[in-house]
């Protein structure tokens, strides 16, 4: 007997992004604090979270900002980092098939962090039926998170944070962990090479270039080698 899919509605997407807004919070929080150290307005590090809309990226615009990088220089270092992002709403309605529809793409493909991407992603490989309702409860509920999260930092000073260093140094691990939480639960034997070859290169030229470099080339490292082993199974 073939049991249902579960339920696609916007709170069943919420609900989905529970862990995400759990490590999203802190995370903002955190930069809404360094944002004000660098010298940038509450208001004006919300609109950052508002706009921007980029984990990392935007604690590497407040480095770029405080370091005295032209606007060109920082907004392209920031298009780059974030280059891989325009690859997530194809991949995630071609895995979605038929149901993906294109009349709300362009909004809910807002929303779709890396965390998200990842959260979406696992819901459809363990039977979940894609729906836009989903989509939004799971970007809204990330999105708000994130947003507060920034708010709350920024009005609460650049000097929130001074008397827990080892807090403020975990907050920063937490994004990387909470995405490769997500990786690990939709992985499966077959991709460990492809993703052993991404991060190899992605380790190697951060070495010797810089890390949006690093991000780049092992982007494309991951896309070729997956390719190829694509072409090799179906010989």
């Amino acid at each position: 007997m073939k049991t249902a899919a579960p339920s696609s509605t916007f709170l069943t997407g919420l609900a989905g992004a529970l862990p995400i807004m759990l490590g999203y919070f802190p995370i903002a929080f955190s930069f809404g604090v360094a944002a004000v150290r660098a010298g940038l307005s509450p208001t004006e590090a919300a609109g950052l979270s508002v706009i921007i809309y980029a984990g990392a990226s935007q604690f590497l615009a407040l480095a770029l900002i405080a370091g005295g990088a032209p606007v060109l220089i920082a907004a392209f270092t920031l298009i780059a980092m974030n280059l891989r992002h325009v690859l997530y709403g194809p991949a995630l309605m071609k895995r979605a098939g038929p149901a993906a529809r294109k009349r709300w793409a362009l909004f809910w493909a807002f929303g779709l962090t890396d965390e998200v991407f990842g959260a979406a992603l696992g819901a459809l490989a363990r039977g979940r039926q894609f729906s836009e309702s989903y989509m939004f409860g799971l970007g809204i509920g990330a999105y708000a998170a994130w947003v507060s999260g920034t708010v709350l930092g920024a009005y609460a000073g650049g000097g929130a944070l001074e008397g827990w260093p080892v807090l403020e140094a975990a907050l920063g691990f937490m994004l990387p962990a909470l995405f490769l939480a997500l990786l690990l639960s939709i992985m499966s034997r077959a991709q460990v090479p492809v993703i052993a070859v991404a991060a190899a290169v992605t380790v190697l030229v951060t070495l010797i270039g810089s890390g949006t470099l690093g991000i780049l080339a092992g982007m494309l490292a991951g896309a070729v080698t997956g390719m190829l082993r694509r072409i090799t199974d179906a010989q």
